[in-house]
């Protein structure tokens, strides 16, 4: 014979009348007998559920456990089924214990109530589950963003890598656009696995910022360059321009006041005079020009 802690009378296994009410499991651990235990199939009893004034009837296999009990009168209730409490004889019953283990017989009755401190975690749990959810849908709206702005960064970087200028104005809007998108990943507040994706994506956007600070400075001091070679061009036409300008102002005069100081009419004549083109040849004497000219390739 074996006694048990919590019982009155010892009870008694394998013998005597009581030796179908227990039965051993392994581990030593003695139980109640299940009423269906030399039946292949589950045993089908019939509860009574009391809640607030009224009474429900379930039909439910004796080896359920009180949380599917709890789902079954889920809908008749009214209630969520973390929202309930069941008691059993005056007593809770925990979720996970089973129906039969702790005695509920066809016909037995229970009593439903609301449990308040239940329903306040589970609220909390569902807040805290839609704020890592509009976080998490956040970020992926940031990091699609993100992946349009980089195609332009790329874009610029090939531009410029090969020569080419673009205007500072694009460069500068980007490195706005992009911080924005750092305002927008500053704002959001999470913990775990999407704070963990928040901190990829700020990282990703200061190295895009970075990237693009290098192509404007390469991008200016190629500006500065062309600038230059521009100004160089049009000085050195202009001086020829002038040049040449003065020097026609020059020979202008000069030929208006030779004009004027011969005074007299020129005279027509048949009479023709030859001359010896040997003696012109040596009167004549070459002039040296009056401007040094500047030749330009």
């Amino acid at each position: 014979m074996m006694k048990m802690k919590t019982g009155t009378s010892p009870p008694v296994i394998g013998g005597g009348s009581s030796g179908n009410e227990w039965e051993s499991r392994p581990g030593g651990m003695v139980v109640q007998r299940r009423t269906d235990q030399n039946s292949d199939v589950p045993r089908v009893i019939r509860v009574r559920v009391k809640y607030g004034s009224v009474y429900h009837e379930i039909n439910i296999n004796s080896q359920s456990s009180f949380g599917e009990l709890k789902k079954m009168l889920s809908d008749q209730v009214g209630l969520h089924h973390e929202d309930m409490k069941v008691l059993y004889k005056d007593k809770e019953r925990d979720s996970k214990m089973f129906l039969d283990l702790c005695g509920v017989k066809d016909r037995s009755k229970l009593v439903v109530k609301e449990d308040p401190i239940s329903q306040e975690k589970r609220l909390l749990a569902k807040r805290k589950n839609a704020a890592i959810e509009k976080a998490s849908k956040s970020i992926s709206d940031i990091s699609f963003e993100v992946d349009r702005l980089a195609g332009q960064v790329s874009a610029f970087e090939t531009v410029i890598n090969k020569g080419g200028n673009v205007e500072e104005k694009s460069l500068v809007n980007l490195i706005e656009m992009l911080m924005n998108q750092l305002l927008r990943l500053d704002a959001i507040i999470a913990d775990g696995d999407v704070k963990l994706k928040r901190k990829m994506q700020v990282q990703r956007v200061q190295k895009y910022v970075e990237a693009l600070d290098v192509l404007k400075v390469k991008n200016s001091t190629k500006r500065v360059e062309v600038n230059k070679s521009v100004r160089h061009k049009p000085q050195t036409q202009t001086r020829c321009e002038q040049r040449d300008l003065l020097s026609f102002v020059e020979e202008e005069p000069r030929n208006s006041n030779a004009s004027s100081s011969s005074g007299t009419p020129a005279v027509v004549t048949t009479k023709w005079e030859t001359f010896d083109s040997a003696k012109a040849a040596e009167t004549v004497k070459p002039v040296p020009p009056r401007f040094k000219w500047e030749f330009f390739d």
